[in-house]
């Protein structure tokens, strides 16, 4: 397998790239996460993963290692393909993704463009031990997390906000303060809605 690709950075989309290296164009797939973390420079690495079919070759490439282990642990999922696996990669930070599967977040995954309910469920219960065990999570503390975040959620729910645009601004605050109290979000929510 090729393990990564260093050279001359000749194309970029936000989807692929071409390095040259050596004389030899390499055309590879990429996240939009990678993609924003493209350095500025013409000389660029990128950590690769080689898919190989029957009928094709195909070289898919990441700024992070850690990237390229998500990519790897979702392909590993039944019914999650590498066009679904860069999909979610584009749609969500590779740490979003991680905190989703080992909180058992079934509704941020299938919020993913080409993700149904039964493939999302799947994902979280063929990965949840995988992610926890590597990324070495602490599982209460994430439960934790999710359970003032739906506290809060529910709370604004009964004093008359929609939930989706409770939802995003809740994630924001979860987000920039991941260990906020249920008061704490809720007050934060109703001074930005």
């Amino acid at each position: 397998m090729i393990a990564h690709i260093q050279g001359k950075l000749v194309e970029k989309t936000p989807t692929e790239v071409v390095i040259d290296c050596s004389g030899v164009g390499y055309h590879i797939n990429i996240s939009l996460h990678t993609y924003s973390l493209l350095p500025s420079t013409d000389h660029i690495k990128l950590f690769t993963y080689l898919q190989i079919k029957e009928d094709s070759h195909t070289l898919f490439g990441f700024v992070e290692k850690s990237e390229r282990e998500i990519f790897k642990l979702l392909l590993s999922v039944s019914g999650i393909g590498a066009s679904i696996a860069r999909t979610m990669l584009s749609s969500l930070d590779p740490k979003q993704i991680i905190q989703a599967i080992a909180s058992g977040d079934v509704a941020t995954i299938q919020s993913i463009k080409g993700i149904g309910a039964k493939t999302a469920q799947r994902s979280i219960l063929d990965l949840k031990d995988k992610v926890l065990k590597l990324y070495d999570l602490d599982e209460v503390s994430i439960t934790q997390n999710n359970t003032n975040r739906d506290e809060a959620l529910s709370a604004l729910e009964v004093l008359g906000f929609i939930r989706k645009s409770a939802e995003k601004v809740v994630e924001k605050i979860v987000k920039e303060s991941p260990d906020a109290s249920v008061e704490t979000i809720i007050k934060q929510a109703l001074k930005n809605l």
